[in-house]
């Protein structure tokens, strides 16, 4: 009996090692059918005229806050916010009492160096007296001087007044009375890639474009190329130059600027190869490597119709010869099985 069951028990070890293995092979089988049917494109850099796109807030040109260098009461301010002003215009008029008795001494020591040089000439006086005379003369013209231009404010360039903080009669604290700012003609920084850094050059025209004036075009000069590389952005400043005759765009305004690089080495793909991730703003791609998927993070670069530029977030990640998948991509998941077709699918 016990002989018997033993015999039974071996058979069914058997039937069922049997059965395993044509399941694992019904397994197999599976998976190979499941591989994702795909077409591929061979990865080829192509020679492009390149114009990137970066955006920048409008400044003015100049913007000067009013803020004499001498404390006291403000007599009066002959402007109020929007008010047009020219270069040499009269702005604010501070308390007077330390001018007056500045002019009062100039006065003073000016008759005294008068008297003391026609000493000298008779030889009444030493040097030594004259020119101490004639020292404290002078420095009390460059004190008239400096506090004359300090209590009769004035505007050093042509501009709006943009913002106004004090009344006739308040103490001035030393915050700007006023601020002046030019709108004729404005200015922006934009950051560049470093990788744009040996193509930008002082001098060469960009274009701004806001959406206010969708259909206009606003022309700009890079004016400064700064000279190093934010370690943390790995990006570079320019200084735009821009022309405002028709005040049209104004300080603070958020534009878009355009500028044309050159000709460049890029990969360019067809737009819709390109995946964006749910949820976010991520974008990446597929490529056949070895009858796989391999998932490739990319950045967006400049579009051309139905074909767009792809920068690998990692270099290297993309590059001549790799199997780009153009259709079919959707199905996919990293690392699953491909199939290469070539007719429609």
């Amino acid at each position: 009996m016990n002989k018997a069951f033993k015999i039974a028990a071996m058979a069914m070890a058997v039937l069922s090692l049997a059965a395993c293995g044509g399941k694992k092979q019904e397994i197999t089988s599976k998976q190979q059918k499941e591989a994702e049917k795909v077409k591929v494109q061979v990865l080829q850099p192509e020679r492009i005229a390149k114009t990137i796109e970066l955006s920048s807030t409008l400044e003015g040109y100049e913007t000067m806050n009013i803020s004499p260098s001498i404390t006291g009461h403000i007599e009066h301010i002959y402007v109020e916010v929007g008010s047009r002003v020219q270069r040499g215009t009269m702005l604010v008029r501070m308390d007077q009492t330390q001018l007056n008795t500045t002019r009062i001494n100039l006065a003073s020591t000016k008759t005294e160096l008068e008297r003391v040089t026609a000493l000298k000439a008779s030889g009444s006086v030493s040097q030594q007296v004259y020119d101490q005379t004639k020292a404290g003369y002078d420095q009390l013209v460059e004190t008239e001087r400096f506090q004359n231009e300090n209590t009769f404010v004035k505007a050093q360039f042509a501009g709006v007044i943009s913002a106004k903080n004090y009344e006739d009669g308040e103490m001035y604290t030393g915050a700007p009375i006023l601020t002046l700012t030019q709108i004729s003609r404005l200015k922006a920084i934009i950051n560049i890639p470093e990788s744009y850094f040996p193509m930008v050059k002082q001098g060469m025209k960009v274009d701004v474009v806001s959406d206010i004036y969708p259909d206009e075009v606003f022309p700009a000069t890079i004016e400064i190329v700064y000279p190093t590389i934010d370690p943390q952005s790995h990006t570079f400043q320019a200084k735009l130059n821009i022309p405002n005759n028709g005040e049209k765009i104004r300080p603070g305004m958020y534009v878009r600027t355009r500028l044309a690089v050159g000709e460049v080495d890029a990969i360019v793909v067809p737009y819709q190869s390109v995946l964006k991730l749910t949820g976010s703003n991520d974008r990446y791609v597929f490529t056949n490597k070895d009858g796989v998927a391999h998932r490739v993070a990319v950045t967006l670069g400049q579009r051309y119709d139905d074909r767009i530029e792809i920068i690998p977030v990692v270099p290297g990640d993309l590059k001549e010869g790799d199997q780009l998948v153009v259709t079919g991509m959707g199905r996919l998941v990293d690392e699953c099985p491909l199939e290469i077709v070539t007719d429609s699918l």
